[in-house]
């Protein structure tokens, strides 16, 4: 891929019709929706609202399990959809994937032909992030659509070498 040519985000070139914003119901993931709506708004888009349900549970049912999760995320998903709405974003779309959130992410935005992800991530390297795993690397991995990623506030990149630049800052 020629990055030199690739469209911006502000290109005419970029042609953005569909953008999918997965959410876990934090606040961290809920930080995306700022972005993603000030940009289907300009680009008079779709927004899809995704949350990727999986049960965690070691009860004797597992399907009323599975069934409760992908309720409460369908609730959690109806209430986000009426602030965007709100918002001023009329074309908006909720959909709920069972499954890891990387491959429900990735395999909604094959599915629903999206042309852009926007989505928040932690930002961490090195341990804490093989510690924690990434889904927003395992997106990125997964899935040819380009992806915004949101960083929260004005938190700087946590890289090895942090200690060592905040110490310049100093100088």
């Amino acid at each position: 891929m020629d990055v030199a040519n690739s469209p911006s985000l502000e290109d005419e070139d970029m042609n953005v019709k569909t953008i999918l914003v997965p959410l876990d119901g934090s606040l961290l993931a809920e930080m995306a929706l700022k972005p993603a709506v000030e940009m289907a708004r300009d680009k008079d888009a779709k927004l899809v609202l995704l949350r990727a349900a999986e049960a965690h549970t070691s009860v004797a049912d597992p399907t009323e399990a599975q069934v409760t999760v992908v309720r409460e995320a369908e609730d959690y998903l109806a209430g986000v959809r009426a602030r965007v709405i709100d918002g001023g974003v009329p074309a908006v779309e909720t959909s709920v994937w069972y499954g890891p959130p990387a491959e429900a992410i990735a395999e909604a935005a094959r599915y629903r032909n999206v042309d852009l992800i926007v989505m928040s991530s932690h930002g961490r390297s090195g341990l804490g992030r093989l510690v924690l795993g990434s889904v927003a690397e395992s997106v990125l991995r997964a899935t040819p659509t380009p992806i915004l990623l949101i960083r929260p506030g004005n938190a700087p990149v946590d890289t090895p070498y942090w200690p060592a630049a905040k110490e310049l800052i100093h100088v």
